[in-house]
This record gives C-alpha cells, sequence and structure tokens, in this order.
C-alpha cells in the first residue's frame, strides 16, 4: 500500500512516501504556510497515487494531547472531508530528534540541514509507522 505521511507542523508541513511494497520510506517535500496547504497535499496525494495517509501526532511527552495535537486532528478532519482515503494517527514525539540526528549525521552546511528536516521527520514517522503495523 502506498501511504502518504504527513509531518504537520505551525510553520511548514513536511510530507514523506513509501514504495508499494512498503519497504522505501523518502522525504517528499516541505510545503509552507501549513493553513494554506490542503489543496496542494491532495494534489500530491492524487499524483503519487496515495491510498492512505498517516499523520503524525505531536503527544507531550506523558502521551496527553495538547494543543498542537488539537490542530493537527483539526487539520485531519479537514483533509479526510476532502478524500476518500483512510487516515491514521502515529506518535511523533521523538520523529524530529531521529531527523536531526539522520541530518548531523551528513556533512551538510547547519542552513541546509535545517530546510528538509520536516521531510526526513515525515519519513520517520512513516517508517516507524510500517514498523509498528507489520510487527
Amino acid at each position: 500500500m502506498k501511504y502518504l505521511a504527513i509531518d504537520h507542523g505551525t510553520k511548514r508541513i513536511g510530507l514523506a512516501v513509501c514504495d508499494p511494497r512498503e519497504i522505501i520510506c523518502s522525504p517528499l517535500a516541505v510545503l509552507d504556510k501549513p493553513e494554506a496547504t490542503l489543496p496542494q497535499i491532495i494534489d500530491i496525494i492524487n499524483e503519487q497515487k496515495i491510498e492512505a495517509v498517516v499523520i503524525g501526532l505531536p503527544l507531550n511527552m506523558d502521551g496527553t494531547k495538547g494543543h498542537q495535537a488539537e490542530l493537527v486532528e483539526k487539520f485531519a478532519k479537514h483533509l479526510q472531508e476532502k478524500v476518500d482515503l483512510p487516515i491514521h494517527f502515529f506518535d511523533e514525539r521523538l520523529s524530529s530528534f531521529a531527523a536531526k540526528e539522520k541530518m548531523a549525521s551528513i556533512e551538510t552546511k547547519k542552513s541546509a540541514r535545517n530546510k528538509p528536516i520536516d521531510a526526513i521527520a515525515a519519513a520517520e514517522i512513516l517508517e516507524s509507522f510500517l514498523q509498528h503495523k507489520n510487527a
């Protein structure tokens, strides 16, 4: 199944996809202005022939939902109204940290490392989701 992962932030949205065999997760894009990206995401879903969506849910470290989690759930509700696909939430608490660790291991300038971090975080979310789903 081909999944689209979404790392929804207040400044940017990171997107990642996996291949139909669910083996390779790849960062896809970083979209600016999260409040205006729904049409872009719908276009990507159609272009990439996405079959399901995984959205990172930013829970607090104690597992409770905070303000950002509520914003993500609201975004997911709007997306669900526009697409007839399964939408899954997955705990993203450590995805940005893992993405930063991966980027730090790559020798690039700091400014270059910051730009794709959201898409890499989305790929981390998707990879973790698939591992959990297939365990």
